[in-house]
């Protein structure tokens, strides 16, 4: 039997074996959440057409990245012209591991400006993070970077509104289209020329396409400008969407929209089912009535003048008995007796007075002489 003084030894024992175990697992997580992400090339200098190798660590796990090789821009100061510098043709799209790891081929295409190059790795979905590795590409020009604005900062001073209306087009599944109006304000010290805006659109849960829309102009310190940046959804979009605007990493601004259901596209199928149906049906009466055969006992239709009557239906001859010449009235002979009914029978139309039945004739008695 253990003693209780043996039983509380051995608890004690087993808390001081756990607790660098818990002061372990604090340490571990923020360890976890103070790396940052990092991306490492296989070569630091390739030719056009041949492929290199990505990895990278330190990113969220299950996150969608996109790698991209880039023109004129340098790790520092990133992506100076947005994803117009970039070979947006031969990027590729990439998921994280459970560790927040990748490994990912990259072709070597020419960018569409000179390097010095980069491989641009930003995330898609979920919280915005971008790396920028240095690449040489063999035979590609190098020109000097443009000369930079300075450190502007942008910061949104009202509330973004969308300018538009739709139109008959619209309301038959034509893209629905928008400008999203909004003021910004220069916080920086150094004027801002020519800002690349990225404007998102998103559906329900689905994350934001980024798409770039560059603004002509130049923002001075402490000045503002009212900004209008124009962008439309894909045909037949319909419900609630929602609209982003952002500046390098940061979102600037977010507005709602609901989309109204293009409702000429359901009255097209409806009216289509409806049509469709009626005008066969009018064919096939059409060409029943022309391979119908033309007897004379079948119902044919009215061809008149007139044309009211549709269907004509022959009638029997009637038999009409031919027309004798009227004989006056003959006094009865002498000794003749008169018939006792004075009302005359009229044979029917179609016998003549001879051949009327017996049972319609007069009753006249036979003379055979006188009495």
């Amino acid at each position: 039997m253990v003693k209780p003084r043996t039983r509380g030894a051995a608890l004690v024992a087993a808390v001081l074996l756990l607790l660098p175990l818990v002061w372990a697992l604090p340490a571990t997580a923020a360890s976890a959440d103070d790396a940052k992400p990092a991306v490492t090339l296989s070569q630091q200098e390739a030719a056009k057409g041949t492929e290199i190798t990505a990895s990278g660590t330190g990113w969220r796990p299950g996150t969608l990245l996109m790698l991209l090789l880039c023109g004129q821009s340098t790790p520092g100061q990133g992506v100076i012209g947005g994803t117009n510098s970039c070979a947006n043709a031969d990027g590729r799209a990439v998921t994280t591991d459970a560790k927040g790891a990748f490994s990912k081929a990259l072709p070597v295409a020419a960018p569409p400006k000179p390097c010095p190059c980069v491989v641009h790795v930003a995330t898609v979905t979920g919280e915005q993070a971008a790396v920028d590795t240095e690449l040489r590409i063999t035979g590609h020009p190098v020109a000097p970077l443009p000369e930079q604005s300075g450190t502007g900062r942008l910061s949104v001073l009202t509330a973004p509104e969308l300018d538009g209306s739709s139109g008959i087009l619209t309301w038959f599944g034509a893209p629905p289209s928008r400008t999203l109006v909004l003021t910004v304000g220069n916080l920086g010290s150094a004027p801002v020329k020519d800002p690349v805006f990225q404007v998102g659109t998103s559906h329900g849960v689905f994350a934001p396409r980024w798409e770039d829309r560059q603004w002509k102009g130049t923002i001075k310190p402490g000045g503002k400008a009212e900004v209008r940046l124009g962008f439309e959804l894909s045909a037949g979009a319909h419900g609630d969407y929602q609209v982003s605007v952002r500046y390098g990493q940061k979102v600037l601004a977010t507005q709602p929209w609901g989309v109204g259901r293009p409702w000429g596209v359901t009255l097209f199928w409806i009216l289509l089912c409806v049509v469709v149906p009626a005008a066969v049906f009018r064919v096939g009466m059409a060409v029943v009535d022309r391979v119908r055969p033309r007897g004379a006992g079948h119902a044919r239709r009215g061809r008149g003048e007139d044309g009211l009557a549709r269907w004509v239906r022959p009638r029997r001859p009637v038999r009409r008995a031919a027309a004798e010449p009227s004989q006056p009235p003959q006094p009865p002979a002498e000794g003749a007796s008169t018939p006792t009914s004075t009302t005359a029978t009229t044979p029917l139309p179609w016998f003549t007075p001879d051949s009327a039945p017996t049972e319609n004739r007069p009753n006249t008695p036979t003379t055979k002489g006188n009495p």
